[in-house]
This record gives structure tokens, sequence and C-alpha cells, in this order.
């Protein structure tokens, strides 16, 4: 079992040593951080996070049992008007916890927090389309393939598609009343 808390400047360091390649940043964080992270990116990207008009609500992953911070995620963009937002930096950081459905509860945790305490009706996110681990964990938690977004990040002399996913709030009771 996992809990999301507040991501905060304490967090920083242990965060800044699981980002240990450009790639991987550019997986984690996309085109809003440089390799290699900073104390100053992330005092940047916390900056209007986390009160409760907030476009961004940032997140350490804890598990429960060890009370130790395992990975982070995010969700902004968050339009009240529209009720919608998206999810981001989702990184199952602590290499020995993956493989064993810490994602899966990462995702269903945020998406309580969107649908049920946010009462948002639609929230996105996007995912490389070579990161099938990632897809798989998304789609068992009811996102929606919705299109690809062909060669839209360089990384290097190469070029990565994006794919965008979303969960409808329908969906997702939908999705929540068939696990219980």
């Amino acid at each position: 079992m996992i809990e999301l808390k507040y991501f905060d400047r304490p967090d920083f360091e242990q965060l800044i040593d699981w980002i240990d390649s450009p790639s991987f940043l550019l997986q984690w964080g996309g085109p809003a951080f440089e390799f290699p992270l900073t104390t100053s990116q992330l005092e940047r990207y916390m900056e209007n996070a986390n009160r409760k008009d907030s476009e961004i609500f940032i997140y350490k992953v804890i598990e429960c049992e060890t009370h130790k911070v395992i990975g982070h995620i995010s969700l902004g963009k968050i339009d009240r008007k529209n009720r919608s937002a998206r999810i981001g930096k989702v990184l199952v950081g602590n290499k020995h916890v993956r493989g064993k459905g810490i994602g899966q509860q990462m995702i269903k945790e945020i998406l309580s927090i969107a649908f049920d305490d946010l009462h948002l009706h639609r929230v996105s996110l996007g995912v490389f389309d070579f990161n099938l681990s990632a897809i798989a964990c998304y789609e068992k938690a009811g996102f929606i393939k919705e299109g690809l977004l062909r060669d839209s990040r360089k990384n290097g002399d190469e070029y990565w598609s994006l794919l965008e996913m979303s969960i409808l709030e329908n969906e997702w009771q939908k999705m929540k009343g068939s696990s219980v």
C-alpha cells in the first residue's frame, strides 16, 4: 500500500538522485527540465503548487509499510472551469519496488484525488509510445488511447512519439465499482 503526501523541499535530493540521465529526465519531466536536475529547477516547479486553488498538486509516494519515499507524481494543468487536469511526472523511483503494482496504486490514488476530491470530469496524460509497461498500467486503470503525437520530443539525434490517453469521470466510477 502507498500514500500520497505533498512533495516539498526536503524531498528534492531523493528525486534528483533518481533522475540519472538526460533521457530519463525527458521521460519524467518533459521539456520543462534540463539535465542535471537541480534544486533551483525543482523550486520553480513547486512555486505555485499544493495550495487550495493551485493549478498543480505535486506528491511524493510513500510506502506505508516502510514509510520510505518510493516515487513521485503530479496532477497539473487543473482547469476548474472545464473540470480537467493532467497527470504528469510519474515515477516509481525506488528500483526495488518496480514491477510490484506500485504504479497502478499511484494512478488510482491520483485519480481518486482528481475525481472524488476535486470533482473533475476528465484526466489526461502523455506517455512515450515505447514505454509499454506504463501504457499497460494506464490502460489497466481505465485510460483510453486518444492519439499519437508523432516525433514530438527530440532526445539526442532521435525523436520520440507521445501517446495521449485520458479517462472520464463515468469511466473512473465504473472502474472503481468493478474493483470493490
